[in-house]
C-alpha cells in the first residue's frame, strides 16, 4: 500500500496537469484589442473649417462664433496665425487657450 499511494499522487498530478493543458487550449482565441479605436480628428485648420467643424470640434464655440470665425476669414481673407482668432467678435484669449492644441494653419 505504501507503493501505491505515490504511484496514485504521481497519476492524479499528471491527469491534472493534462487536463489544465487541455482546458487553456480548447479556449476560444478572442482577439485582444490593441488599442480603444478612437478616430483622432487631428488638427482644425481655421483657414478651411466650416462652422459646423468649428462648432463642433472647439471647445467653447458655438454656432454664432463658428459662424463669425467663418464670416471674418471671408472678409480678411485666410489666418496669418492662430493668435488672429482673437480678433474675431466674442473669441477671449481664455476659449483660444482651450484650443490651441487643436488649431492649425494646415
Amino acid at each position: 500500500m505504501r507503493k501505491l499511494l505515490p504511484n496514485f499522487f504521481f497519476a492524479v498530478l499528471a491527469s491534472t496537469s493534462v487536463a489544465v493543458s487541455a482546458a487553456e487550449s480548447a479556449k476560444p482565441v478572442t482577439a485582444k484589442p490593441v488599442a480603444t479605436q478612437q478616430v483622432a480628428i487631428g488638427k482644425i485648420n481655421l483657414n478651411t473649417a466650416d462652422a459646423a467643424t468649428l462648432e463642433r470640434e472647439l471647445k467653447g464655440i458655438g454656432a454664432g462664433k463658428a459662424q463669425a470665425i467663418v464670416a471674418y476669414r471671408e472678409a480678411h481673407g485666410p489666418f496669418a496665425s492662430v493668435d488672429e482668432l482673437l480678433e474675431v467678435k466674442g473669441i477671449g484669449a481664455a476659449t483660444l487657450e482651450k484650443n490651441l492644441e487643436k488649431l492649425s494653419l494646415q
